[in-house]
């Protein structure tokens, strides 16, 4: 299992990227479209199931830790610099691998940016919950980066659980160690 080339590492860079750019754009729509109104419903037939709803958050998900911000901006960037040290041991074929680790780059580096841009708030605005007169199941809201980091972190144990199950290659015959030729020393 040889280790990754260069190109290789273009997989999770661009992925990083989209997400990046994804999060960022999505924040800046968020930020001087939504936060005027609060809450928009763009399908109002679903507006009991999904909306967009202007928030910041100073802790983690689900808003918990609240004003631990800056604890959070350094857990950020060490995340960040481990995602950067580990894909260097990521081999060549392992594609899905990358792939979660780039969401998760992503979204940590879009959280980042946040925390450092709106003194250790985050930006959320993705709603969903489910409302009738009978029931009210309310999911935090959100963001992009939050939703990749959750999604890499999936992909990430899924790869490591497959891996888990496949067969073990058997252990190579006596006659397989040794050189067919004669005329060679077999140590």
């Amino acid at each position: 299992m040889g280790l990754k080339s260069p190109p290789s590492t273009i997989i999770l860079l661009v992925i990083a990227a989209l997400t990046l750019v994804t999060d960022q754009f999505t924040k800046y729509l968020a930020i001087t479209r939504l936060a005027p109104i609060g809450m928009w419903a763009p399908v109002p037939s679903l507006a009991h199931i999904f909306t967009f709803t202007y928030t910041t958050n100073t802790g983690v998900a689900f808003g918990l830790f609240k004003d631990l911000g800056p604890i959070f901006a350094g857990v950020a960037v060490a995340v960040i610099a481990a995602i950067v040290v580990y894909q260097r041991q990521v081999p060549d074929g392992a594609w899905l691998v990358r792939v979660a680790l780039g969401l998760q780059l992503g979204g940590a580096a879009g959280n980042l940016i946040d925390r450092l841009r709106f003194d250790y708030a985050v930006v959320d605005f993705i709603h969903l919950h489910y409302y009738t007169p009978q029931l009210r199941l309310d999911w935090p809201v959100s963001n992009v980066a939050d939703i990749s980091i959750v999604v890499g972190v999936i992909l990430l144990a899924f790869t490591m659980l497959r891996e888990g199950k496949e067969p073990a290659k058997p252990a190579p015959q006596a006659s397989e160690l040794t050189d067919s030729n004669p005329s060679t020393l077999n140590l």
